[in-house]
């Protein structure tokens, strides 16, 4: 648990297109077994700590002719950002994701000052 005292509480949130592969045919698309693709992510404005993020499958494009396996997280955070690590493995084709999070955690306040 990520405890927030006497600081402001900031919430950022938005959304990523992690890639496009069914266009130039890309791995996620055309090759099978392990798979993962990543994509970092800066926030607007910096936390005083690293927040807690929350990542969900916003939209996905997957070929229903085979099975549908999909494994989506977030790692690196930091202050100012945090990467989205989607994985796929065995004959699962997908041509497209889109992931949406959102992060909680300390912010600075206009009353904050340093000693």
């Amino acid at each position: 648990m990520q405890r927030i005292s006497h600081s402001a509480v900031g919430v950022a949130r938005g959304a990523a297109m992690l890639f496009s592969a069914f266009e130039d045919n890309g791995p996620m698309w055309s090759g099978d077994g392990p798979r993962v693709e990543r994509k970092r992510v800066s926030f607007p404005s910096a936390f005083l700590l690293p927040p807690v993020v929350q990542v969900a499958i916003g939209m996905w494009d997957i070929d229903g002719n085979s099975n549908q396996r999909a494994d989506i997280s977030v790692d690196k955070v930091t202050e100012d950002g945090f990467e989205i690590v989607f994985r796929t493995w065995g004959d699962t084709r997908v041509a497209r994701i889109r992931a949406e999070w959102l992060a909680i955690g300390a912010v600075c306040h206009d009353d904050d000052f340093a000693l």
